[in-house]
């Protein structure tokens, strides 16, 4: 047996499933028996999957491994520092004043951030208007 990360791609849902081998994957997918459990869709893919890792027994994490957490973290802070110096945090209004930049080609010095619904990223792409999803890490977590 072997697991799959899928995603569709017309709704960019992401999601697992499994197969008895990559053969039949193949199979499924050119015989189109391959769809998306949101949109029904049939324009299935595989995405990006991490690979398996098994933690000891006693389900302690190595020091290799605290280690790349906090590199990774340290990767991602970064990332967040240089959106919130250089991008203007809109909220929940960030559909809103996606819309309005681009059919008001503003020409704004900043773009923008914040928090939206499948529902609205969905309906941004339709419309054109190009849209990235950020995991974001709280200040507050270790």
């Amino acid at each position: 047996m072997i697991k799959f990360r899928l995603i569709c791609q017309d709704c960019e849902i992401t999601f697992d499933s499994w197969f008895s081998s990559s053969k039949e994957y193949e199979r499924l997918k050119k015989k189109k028996f391959l769809n998306c459990h949101i949109c029904n869709s049939l324009n299935i893919g595989k995405a990006l999957m991490s690979p398996s890792v098994f933690l000891p027994k006693d389900n302690s994490r190595t020091d290799r491994q605290i280690k790349k957490y906090k590199e990774t973290k340290k990767i991602i802070s970064k990332y967040q520092d240089f959106i919130k110096k250089n991008f203007d945090y809109v909220g929940e209004n960030f559909a809103y004043e996606a819309r309005s930049a681009h059919y008001k080609n503003k020409k704004a010095s900043r773009g923008v951030y914040g928090t939206a619904s499948k529902k609205d990223l969905k309906e941004l792409k339709e419309e054109g208007i190009e849209t990235e999803i950020i995991y974001w890490i709280k200040d507050n977590t270790n």
